[in-house]
C-alpha cells in the first residue's frame, strides 16, 4: 500500500470508487490506508505481516465473506505454492474461493469442482511480477469470478 512517495494508481482508484465490496489481503500496513479504503466502499481485510499493530488488533487473520450467495475465504499468506490449492480446499471446506495476498505476486487457479485461490497482486509492489495488479471480482450465479487487472 502506498508509503514514502508510493501512491495507488489513478486507474486502480476509479475502480476502486465503482466497487460495491473491496476485498484486502492484508499488508495494509496502517490505519490510514483501512480509512482511506474505506472513503470508497466497504472493506473486509485480513491482516498481515507488514501491518502495524493498531490494525493486528483490529483485523482477523483469516475470515469468510458472504456476498451474493458466494462465500469466499480470505487469509494473508496462503503458504507454500505446492499443493496450495488443495491445501487451501481442504483449510476453507465450504469455500467457493479464497483470496490471499502475501507474495505480492499474481495467481489464479481453479480446481476441478470450481473452488478457487486468487492472489491480485499489488498496485504499489511488483516483487518481480511483470506489472503492478489488482482484482475484480463479480459474481454470476452466486459463483465469484476473478479477473486480473494490470495498471
Amino acid at each position: 500500500m502506498p508509503r514514502g512517495t508510493r501512491q495507488l494508481p489513478k486507474e486502480c482508484l476509479r475502480r476502486l470508487g465503482e466497487a460495491e465490496l473491496i476485498l484486502h489481503g492484508g499488508d495494509l500496513v496502517g490505519a490510514p490506508v483501512l480509512e482511506a479504503l474505506g472513503s470508497l466502499a466497504p472493506v473486509e481485510a485480513v491482516a498481515g505481516n507488514m501491518d502495524q499493530p493498531e490494525l493486528l488488533a483490529i483485523l482477523p487473520e483469516r475470515r469468510v465473506v458472504e456476498v451474493g450467495g458466494a462465500r469466499i475465504a480470505m487469509i494473508h499468506d496462503a503458504g507454500p505454492k505446492a499443493n496450495r490449492l488443495a491445501r487451501m480446499r481442504a483449510r476453507f471446506k465450504d469455500a467457493d474461493a479464497v483470496v490471499f495476498g502475501h507474495s505480492h505476486l499474481p495467481l489464479h487457479e481453479i480446481a476441478d469442482d470450481g473452488f478457487q485461490i486468487f492472489n491480485p497482486g499489488s498496485p504499489t509492489e511488483r516483487r518481480g511480477a511483470p506489472a503492478h495488479t489488482m482484482g475484480i471480482a463479480t459474481l454470476k450465479a452466486g459463483r465469484p469470478h476473478f479477473e486480473l487487472i494490470a495498471l
